[in-house]
């Protein structure tokens, strides 16, 4: 498409700015838990990129971040679908969007949609939990709203989550969904105890109550005071389903669940704005952290008939609390390099407590936004935090200044190798190192990554290692020149090193507080010379993990630009081998479920790489797994090479439901209708997809239809479609 049929070269460069931002901060927020930005700031560029693509629908592509919930799932875990999708939820951010909300559901059902239900939004780590005949037989987290990480072990240990459901009408299958969260003074007691143990604290609740539901031993999640409440339910099979939304509260208590007692039903737009007001005012007042409130029509079949977009429901909005703000002096402002040889720099403070933790760095993402920020060296700066996250510098307090603040200039070259910075394509906000297979900061970077848990998960390989092997003390060369040289790592290269010790954050090396001294290690020897036991196992795990690790791994190892686990996965399911990724045209990449243009051009510029494919045949060479065998067990793939759109409220299949039905059976299901789409599976009250769908001609299915496709295939359905004429 050229730009006088699609979006302008600006508002594309600015949607590309944005979606690399996004993937970014969901990649840190909802994996690494360690986000970099504020709730606050994400929500900005959700909105900024959400109004880019209403204005120019060709920029919503399958990678958009607008088209995906959450992020990519952690796995620590094995993955675990979801029997209905977790959804996500619109935000508001003020009394007129809140009224904007209620306005399109009145529209769309052509009433009130009303009575509402108000509750507490938890800033917690959402799950879904699965009950068969009132027993518990699952826990997972949310991931990307379809797959989940499975931690039913660690749930259990759960004071708050019943093995069994009570009562007389419990139903025979319930997914019921709720927040896990530690309490505010859990969490202060909880760092007390690991500082007291000499041990590094948490740095917000959230992160606690990720980091202690994804431990492989949940014993040590039963030692943390993890809390729950239940907030709603997917699937209900076997008993009457409640009518509202306040009734589902009040079977789940019923049951032996744990639900809020700080909701409220009300049925004015003026008693919603009352409870908000409410609780900005007493937003310290429960026992857990809260970023807002979230409002939900309070009768399940007006929820129903108003439905959901492609990763939110119509029937529910979350009103997000202004962010809470202090002041604090900007000491420094720093810069560090990451894996793909981006440059961030980031604000040194004097630490301050927020939200209940303590700050000390805050990212500025990039020199425009220093510049744009208006920030000094010396200033005192306006520190924000949205939730408990990684916090924001909103600007200076220009009337404390006092003439000794100077500027921060952004280096021309990169602090750690020398070259000149660039920017990689035109319109790029970031600068870059372009040294990307020499550059010690990067190869450090790229090697801790591929061996974290998201890829070869190589125990004994962590920050302080992958410093060690690619950033020895002299007279001693790196092991690693490469990652090609990653699985032919010998005992005899490793005992002879030492290093400084780096901050994993920032990339910068480590200081004793009270000399001023580098931190140095000898991490691979003991002080008799002999190897210590992180060397023995990090080469134990590196032969073991070689053969074991699925291609999906070895993708995401390989650090692409854009390929996180779903992604990689994606493709590793499509291609089953390394050879036939690299082979693969632009077109047939971006073809695969959730890829797109601009990651299907990504891969293909990776592999045209020399040092690139030179990885690829050393790891193949060392014995690294490059292929998956099909499984035996794989059922047909009938609909193979087919798209699919679902439009209306069927009868037998949630939305959800018949999405996966779909692609169980190799289709792919779409959110738009095109003329290369198979068929538009249709049922009641269609909207404008039916009406494209016999402008192009495209088959339609009803429901019964539907299930012929499922049964017999397409040809069969194809006979009783209807085919409209163009």
């Amino acid at each position: 498409m050229n730009e006088a049929e699609g979006a302008p070269s600006q508002a594309r460069e600015r949607h590309a700015v944005l979606a690399e931002l996004l993937d970014e901060a969901n990649w840190r927020y909802y994996v690494l838990d360690s986000p970099t930005v504020s709730d606050a700031q994400y929500d900005l560029w959700m909105r900024e990129i959400l109004e880019l693509e209403e204005a120019h629908p060709d920029l919503r592509t399958p990678d958009s971040p607008t088209q995906r919930v959450g992020a990519p799932i952690s796995t620590e875990f094995a993955p675990v679908a979801h029997l209905q999708r977790m959804e996500s939820l619109d935000n508001a951010f003020n009394h007129d969007d809140l009224a904007g909300w209620q306005a399109r559901a009145e529209r769309l059902i052509e009433a009130d949609p009303g009575p509402y239900l108000c509750e507490l939004k938890i800033d917690g780590l959402a799950v879904a939990i699965v009950y068969e005949k009132g027993r518990l037989v699952r826990g997972a987290t949310r991931g990307d709203g379809r797959t989940g990480d499975d931690i039913t072990p660690n749930i259990r240990t759960l004071g708050d989550v019943p093995a069994r459901l009570t009562g007389d009408d419990v139903p025979d299958l319930i997914e019921v969904r709720g927040e896990v969260f530690l309490p505010v003074e859990g969490f202060r007691k909880l760092n007390e105890q690991l500082m007291d143990a000499g041990r590094p604290p948490f740095a917000n609740p959230r992160n606690s109550a990720a980091g202690s539901l994804r431990q492989k031993d949940p014993r040590i999640t039963a030692q943390r005071p993890l809390r729950l409440i239940v907030h709603g339910v997917g699937k209900w099979e076997g008993a009457e389903a409640p009518k509202t939304q306040s009734e589902m509260y009040d079977r789940l208590k019923g049951f032996g669940l744990p639900v809020s007692d700080r909701y409220k039903v009300v049925g004015t737009l003026d008693e919603i704005r009352g409870f908000i007001d409410y609780y900005n005012d007493h937003r310290h007042d429960p026992e857990y952290e809260i970023d807002g409130v979230v409002v939900k029509v309070d009768r399940i079949p007006v929820q129903r008939q108003l439905g959901s977009t492609s990763r939110a429901p119509r029937w529910a909005v979350a009103y997000k609390y202004p962010p809470e703000e202090v002041t604090t002096a900007l000491l420094d402002i720093q810069v560090g390099v990451g894996r793909t040889g981006r440059v961030t720099p980031f604000g040194v403070m004097r630490p301050i407590v927020v939200a209940g933790s303590t700050v000390e760095r805050a990212t500025l993402h990039n020199a425009s936004e220093v510049e744009r920020k208006g920030v000094l060296i010396g200033d005192t700066v306006v520190l924000r935090k949205a939730g408990d996250v990684i916090p924001e510098i909103v600007g200076p307090v220009t009337d404390l200044r006092d003439g000794s603040e100077r500027a921060f200039v952004m280096p021309t070259h990169c602090p750690e190798c020398g070259t000149e910075l660039a920017y990689e394509r035109e319109g790029d906000a970031d600068l870059r190192c372009p040294n990307a297979r020499a550059c010690p900061a990067q190869l450090r970077e790229r090697i801790y990554f591929a061996a974290g848990r998201n890829a070869f998960d190589i125990e004994g390989l962590g920050y302080v290692a992958a410093t060690a092997l690619t950033q020895p003390l002299p007279p001693q060369e790196p092991p690693l020149r490469t990652e090609a040289d990653l699985f032919d790592l010998t005992m005899e290269q490793l005992l002879p090193i030492r290093s400084v010790v780096r901050d994993p954050e920032t990339g910068l090396p480590k200081t004793d507080p009270e000399t001023g001294e580098q931190k140095i290690v000898s991490f691979f020897a003991t002080i008799s010379g002999a190897p210590s036991k992180n060397a023995e196992k990090m080469l134990e795990e590196l032969e073991r993990k070689k053969k074991e690790q699925p291609l999906w791994r070895v993708l995401v190892a390989l650090s692409i630009r854009h390929i996180g686990p779903p992604t990689a996965r994606a493709i590793a399911t499509e291609f089953r081998s390394i050879d036939a990724i690299a082979a693969a045209s632009e077109e047939e990449l971006a073809a695969v479920e959730g890829i797109g243009p601009r990651v299907a051009a990504t891969i293909k510029e990776w592999f045209e790489v020399d040092w690139h494919r030179e990885i690829v045949d050393r790891w193949r060479a060392a014995g690294v797994r490059m292929a998956d065998e099909t499984p035996a067990d794989e059922g047909p793939r009938t609909l193979e090479g087919l798209t699919f759109v679902v439009t209306g409220t069927l009868a037998a299949f949630s939305r959800d439901e018949a999405a996966e039905a779909i692609t169980r059976l190799g289709g792919k299901v779409s959110g738009s209708v095109s003329k290369k789409t198979g068929f538009v599976i249709v049922g009641e009250n269609p909207g404008s997809k039916h009406d494209k769908a016999v402008t192009l001609g495209v088959p339609i299915l009803d429901e019964e239809g539907f299930r012929t496709l499922l049964r017999e295939g397409p040809e069969a359905a194809r006979a009783v479609a209807v085919t409209p004429e163009e």
